[in-house]
């Protein structure tokens, strides 16, 4: 039998690089809940992190036995993935000690689109066409084959890394081949790597978040994404809330993403979707049973003055939970893209960008001398700048201000031969 502590203790899911942990330890420190985190690293570094779990997330059977072990001489209230590589584990503990979260089927098929993909389907949910093929497949069969416009994307990569449009067969084996290297980079191995091949879908795109209580979803904003995202590649960059498009079709939105999570058996916690939106209506392009990613949870507040991570260990412990109604004013966060490939030098402009009116904070998170990765092979930015206005598009238009202060200097990647080289 399951008893939670009398103060409530949170086991974390994170990852070395990930972004979120900080806002989590924050929210916990005012809520007076204890956390403790487990780092996705092999255990003999954990030392160094100065956690009790250094876990492989991967190997789910161990990882599963060393939460379940700990938990036994450390009663936990809740297990929380920050980001999408702890979704499948948390699900899985949670099970195995009985505490509310995703079945692990569910929690798989978030992280697998063409898994996903299927159960969207039967549930009809309304999705591109899509199919499943492998890097072991003539990539110019596969174009014979292929519609265009199309997406060509991994099954498990995250943040738009991979996800490449072409427009034709020329653009299709190019993409191909490059998604087939990033791939083999990533797991290295000789297996043939599967990826889907989905029709384009024209149209404006938008970011749901939410939280799921049994089964039921409450909205908790939509970001308008005001930039064009046609490809080829899919970088992210601006979100906006409160969305601007017609109360309709910001219901339809909702209505979307909670047929997805039904689709997916998804029930309990947050939940990150991304839409488009066109004439015939909401598409359900990804959704994630985690909250959103990289410092973006910094643009919302909720009641008095709640964090999203907040909201979501009130709910993971049980806590009364604040109004679920955004706070205010319009916010905003632009991800900087990372212009180029190169070695970080130095960043300018940083004093002006912050003194535009509107603008709340700019962090840069990328680290100077460091290398730096373009979509669609890298996965970070440059870092996060935050906006608030009495309306989006003052919102909108002070991050766009902002990021034109800034001058990035990237210097060319040359790696250096070493003596005798040649």
């Amino acid at each position: 039998m399951h008893h939670a502590p009398h103060r409530p203790r949170v086991l974390l899911l994170t990852t070395p690089a990930t972004y979120r942990a900080e806002a989590f330890l924050a929210a916990a420190q005012r809520l007076g809940v204890e956390v403790v985190l487990a780092v996705d690293l092999p255990p003999d570094l954990a030392a160094q992190w100065q956690t009790p779990l250094g876990i492989d997330f991967t190997d789910l059977e161990a990882a599963t036995a060393a939460i379940v072990a700990y938990a036994r001489r450390h009663p936990l209230s809740a297990i929380l993935p920050v980001d999408d590589a702890g979704v499948e584990l948390a699900a899985s503990a949670c099970a195995a000690l009985g505490l509310p979260f995703n079945a692990p089927a569910a929690a798989s098929a978030a992280r697998d689109k063409y898994r996903m993909r299927q159960l969207l389907q039967a549930g009809n949910v309304p999705i591109p066409r899509f199919a499943l093929h492998t890097t072991a497949e003539d990539p110019r069969v596969v174009a014979a084959q292929t519609r265009f416009p199309c997406v060509v994307k991994p099954l498990r990569l995250s943040g738009s890394r991979g996800v490449i449009r072409a427009d034709d067969a020329a653009q299709f084996v190019a993409a191909v081949e490059r998604l087939t290297r990033l791939l083999n980079s990533v797991e290295p191995g000789a297996h043939p790597k599967a990826y889907l091949v989905e029709d384009f879908v024209p149209g404006c795109e938008v970011a749901l978040e939410g939280l799921l209580d049994a089964g039921e979803l409450h909205v908790l904003a939509l970001f308008d994404k005001p930039d064009p995202l046609d490809g080829p590649f899919f970088e992210e960059t601006i979100y906006v809330t409160p969305s601007r498009l017609p109360a309709a079709t910001q219901a339809a939105i909702a209505g979307c993403a909670a047929a997805a999570a039904r689709a997916l058996g998804l029930r309990h916690g947050p939940l990150h979707a991304e839409l488009r939106v066109n004439a015939r209506g909401p598409w359900l392009i990804e959704v994630a049973g985690r909250s959103i990613g990289g410092l973006c949870s910094q643009t919302l507040r909720f009641g008095t003055d709640a964090s999203l991570e907040e909201v979501i260990l009130r709910q993971a412990c049980g806590l009364p939970l604040p109004p679920l109604t955004l706070a205010g004013e319009a916010r905003g966060v632009m991800m900087i893209p990372i212009p180029e490939a190169g070695i970080l030098k130095g960043v300018h402009g940083l004093d002006a960008a912050r003194r535009v009116p509107g603008i709340s904070a700019v962090e840069i998170t990328a680290r100077c001398n460091y290398p730096l990765v373009p979509l669609p092979e890298g996965d970070s930015y440059l870092g996060f700048i935050f906006a608030r206005a009495a309306t989006p598009a003052e919102a909108e238009a002070a991050l766009r201000e902002a990021h034109a202060q800034l001058r990035f200097e990237i210097r060319p990647n040359i790696t250096l031969l070493g003596p005798g080289a040649g």
